[in-house]
């Protein structure tokens, strides 16, 4: 572990003291660990250095929309190979709420999202992006038959 000296102006390190209290830090070094993450994950992301992602996809559409729910599940299937799973939540008699947990190219999965938050109805899209690096593992679990093992991916986010 390396340790980090900084300064900071009296008001700045009284307000950064209040925040990471109210947010449940048990010190400084926590938060700004945290804040150092997603500040190098920010900067992976602008200059596209992570070619692999996961990512969470919510969105608020009015499924009384003409054609939106079958515009969506169209654009859904036609990404079928980026979606582990989707949660679907009625917020009232004409508004739901979906978030989409997605896998992926970086690149894939933004332009799904952005396709996705562009269509017509679709309202407060958000798009939470990790950068992981994607390693292909080939091994059993519990008892295999000899030769029968099975390949997944493994996904460890960068920071």
């Amino acid at each position: 572990m390396e340790r980090l000296t900084i300064s900071l102006d009296a008001d700045l390190a009284r307000d950064f003291d209040r925040v990471i209290a109210e947010k449940g830090y048990g010190n400084r070094s926590e938060a700004l660990r945290d804040l150092i993450r997603a500040f190098l994950e920010r900067s992976r992301q602008a200059d596209e250095s992570s070619p692999d992602c996961v990512a969470n996809l919510s969105y608020v559409f009015n499924h009384h929309q003409r054609d939106l729910a079958e515009r969506l599940t169209a654009l859904g299937h036609r990404h079928h190979d980026l979606a582990l799973a989707t949660l679907h939540t009625h917020l009232d008699h004409e508004h739901c709420l979906e978030s989409a947990m997605l896998r992926g190219p970086t690149a894939a999965v933004r332009a799904y999202a952005e396709s996705l938050m562009a269509e017509t109805g679709v309202r407060h899209g958000m798009l939470n992006l990790i950068a992981v690096e994607a390693r292909e593992d080939r091994h059993s679990h519990g008892y295999v038959p000899r030769g029968l093992g099975h390949g997944h991916l493994h996904l460890k986010p960068k920071t």
